[in-house]
């Protein structure tokens, strides 16, 4: 009886040992398994999020795109993706937060309707580049200035000013002037390529044309052309170019948006990016070459003088 007693405590004590360990592996396990959990929700760095930059295809809105691109790549962001769309689905993405920024946007005349559509849900940062026109452009040669004078010269230019994407800004400035002026014109809508192949043409045939277009711009680099004048300053006073980011940028990533806040640039500078591009060069390259020919600028945008 006293041995089958001793048998049971021993049994007992054993028992009690062993499912003490089993707890102590358990807690170990859920301690493991909280670390884990709490590594697993550690705040991704800024520097890794995406970036998402909107654009409109505009020669210059491609090169001050493609050039933030690279500043903010070399800047440590990981990863930063260019998109291009028309003019209201910019406005429309940056205030829906599909967009983190834009660098496109042409104030306060050209796109003030869409500022006036969306301007409450967006942020503007700063102005990047000053002193920008839009207007009605003919070459050198022509003999009229005025669009005043354009109804008397209808058949010279074959009733017709070629313009660039339907959405833009200057196109709806200039169906006004067509309504303002009583033109008896179409607005032929193109692309900014499309436009520029069309006064290539012209230029090389010494053709008339006129082309709705803007400053800066490297045709005015490469070939002799003016601004028709607007008596009724339709076109308005200089537009500027700005950079406007989705509301809450600043808080998310405070970083980025100071270099958002210091990109500010030339026509000089813009001009020289547009006109490789024009050349033939990839708009990357031709980023590249003007980030790597300016690292003094580019290290004053990213903070590091």
């Amino acid at each position: 009886m006293k041995k089958l007693k001793l048998i049971f405590i021993v049994g007992l004590v054993l028992g009690l040992f062993i499912f003490g360990a089993g707890c102590a592996d358990n807690g170990g396990e859920v301690e493991d398994g909280a670390e884990e959990g709490a590594a697993g929700t550690a705040e991704v760095s800024e520097f890794d999020q995406p970036v998402k930059i909107g654009y409109v295809l505009w020669d210059g809105e491609i090169a001050s795109t493609n050039v933030i691109q690279q500043v903010l790549q070399q800047a440590g962001y990981t990863d930063v993706e260019i998109i291009a769309v028309d003019a209201g689905p910019l406005y429309q993405g940056v205030a829906a937060g599909d967009f983190d920024f834009t660098t496109s946007a042409w104030l306060p005349q050209t796109q003030a309707n869409y500022w006036d559509s969306y301007g409450e849900d967006i942020d503007s940062v700063q102005v990047n580049l000053e002193g920008c026109r839009i207007g009605l452009v003919v070459p050198a040669y022509v003999e009229i200035d005025s669009i005043e004078e354009l109804n008397a010269n209808k058949d010279q230019f074959g009733g017709e000013i070629v313009g660039i994407d339907p959405g833009s800004g200057i196109m709806q400035v200039t169906e006004d002037a067509i309504t303002e002026y009583g033109l008896d014109y179409n607005l032929v809508s193109s692309s900014s390529a499309g436009m520029t192949a069309a006064l290539k043409k012209a230029v090389d045939d010494e053709e008339p044309i006129v082309v709705t277009l803007w400053s800066p711009h490297w045709a005015f680099n490469r070939w002799e052309l003016k601004y028709l004048d607007d008596p009724q300053g339709l076109y308005g006073e200089a537009d500027h170019v700005e950079t406007l980011a989705r509301l809450g940028l600043a808080e998310d990533m405070p970083n980025l948006y100071g270099i958002l806040e210091r990109f500010v640039w030339t026509h000089e500078d813009i001009q020289s990016v547009m006109t490789d591009i024009e050349d033939g060069m990839a708009p990357e390259e031709a980023a590249s070459k003007w980030v790597e020919n300016n690292p003094e600028k580019v290290n004053e945008w990213i903070g590091e003088e």
